[in-house]
């Protein structure tokens, strides 16, 4: 039977090899895990607002964006913004036949013509700290209208930029206010068991909020009554700008990014997003402090209506945080206090022993004094009241220890 000899297979170059192991170690999965940032940032870019990233070099910024692009199936564009001159956002002069009757043209650069020709995409702005501040101003007509030269950008590229704090930033620049409040601001850490996991082989997964279709008009009548709320009771929130370099360079509120705010608590009610989620997006959008009184107020806006647990004290569901049940408690007594009456009043003594009853003692002690305090002479003392006076006392003897050990702490460190 005849043999037939065949060709040695060339030997792999070292190169080839460290190809395949390349490969290998670039071979990485994905999993569906719960990640407050990374659902801040996909949230942000359903609602078509730009974001920028804050966080230290090597933090993961744009393993991130990459991870999201890839997921989302959308084209990345990356653009180094401290590499290009103002001209490369602004459009590039290009003279015609007659430019005395026909103008200047501004052409647009290459990647903005492929974004369009590709008609969706995700741009990302790297090392925005880094540019200079007129390359800045070029970039505010891209960021808010989304434009570059004569050249509009499609509706279905998101714009996404990142950035490293000054302090450690080669040759870093505050940002402009006029560029830093077109941006909702997220600060972008690492999670250690992520990282692990990642490493690992196993990175989490970016998935856009499933909208529930049904709760968009609701969502929109929610959000619109959050903001509005706020700022007719608290007017100087409507534009502050910080009387710092380094804050103006961040989150802070304007009408502008209230507006942003507005879309964003629509997008995360509809979406059922976490507390968690909606704190990093209205404090990246408005800063710390109006975000945390939006925040409040929202918590408010869900409490039930004192008048509605007046009138059913043994069926009334309180809420589960402290901070909470002490307003709606505080809320309830206040009401009684409006429109006194014996009924109200004794609804009310119902209603604070079953709050000691269904959770911690300390948040009835400063109602029940106000709520004692309404008592008319004609009113008898209900039984309730036996039921909360040792809660009470309990309360103030320990509020009182309290008091004796930091005033002993006090004198031992003088």
């Amino acid at each position: 039977m005849p043999t037939h000899a065949f060709p040695a297979m060339p030997e792999k170059s070292q190169l080839d090899v460290a190809a395949d192991l390349l490969a290998i170690l670039g071979d990485t999965a994905t999993e569906p895990r719960p990640d407050i940032q990374l659902e801040a940032l996909t949230l942000a870019v359903a609602a078509d607002l730009p974001v920028l990233l804050w966080g230290e070099p090597g933090i993961g910024k744009t393993a991130a964006l990459t991870q999201l692009a890839t997921t989302l199936d959308l084209p990345l564009t990356t653009v180094i913004a401290s590499v290009h001159e103002p001209s490369d956002f602004s459009g590039l002069p290009i003279l015609g036949d007659d430019p005395a009757a026909q103008g200047v043209p501004m052409a647009p650069p290459d990647w903005a013509v492929r974004l369009v020709r590709a008609g969706r995409g995700l741009l990302f702005l790297d090392e925005l700290s880094t540019a200079p501040p007129a390359v800045q101003a070029a970039l505010l007509r891209l960021v808010l209208e989304r434009r570059i030269g004569t050249l509009q950008l499609p509706p279905g590229v998101r714009i996404v930029a990142a950035a490293n704090p000054r302090s450690s930033a080669a040759d870093g620049w505050e940002l402009s206010p006029p560029l830093a409040n077109r941006f909702v601001h997220l600060q972008w850490t690492h999670d250690h068991e992520v990282v692990v996991r990642g490493l690992g082989g196993t990175w989490p997964r970016a998935t856009l909020p499933r909208l529930d279709p049904d709760a968009l008009p609701d969502a929109v009548a929610f959000a619109r009554r959050a903001v509005c709320g706020l700022l007719a009771a608290r007017p100087k929130l409507v534009h502050q700008l910080p009387n710092t370099e380094a804050r103006r360079g961040g989150a802070w509120p304007s009408p502008r990014s209230w507006d942003m705010t507005l879309r964003l608590i629509a997008f995360a009610t509809a979406a059922g997003s976490s507390r968690d989620v909606l704190s990093l997006l209205v404090r990246g959008t408005v800063g710390d402090g109006p975000g945390m009184e939006l925040l409040a107020s929202l918590d408010r806006m869900d409490l039930p209506d004192p008048e509605d647990l007046l009138a059913d004290p043994a069926g009334a569901v309180l809420p589960e945080r402290g901070d909470l049940r002490q307003a709606v408690l505080d809320g309830v007594v206040a009401a009684v206090r409006n429109r006194p009456d014996r009924a109200r009043w004794d609804s009310a003594w119902a209603l604070l022993v079953r709050a000691m009853e269904t959770g911690t003692p300390d948040v009835v002690v400063v109602p029940a004094t106000t709520l004692a305090s309404l008592r008319r002479e004609d009113w008898d003392v209900p039984a309730a009241i036996e039921r909360l006076a040792g809660a009470v006392a309990l309360s103030r003897r320990a509020d009182r220890a309290a008091d004796r050990v930091a005033a002993l702490a006090g004198k031992a460190g003088r």
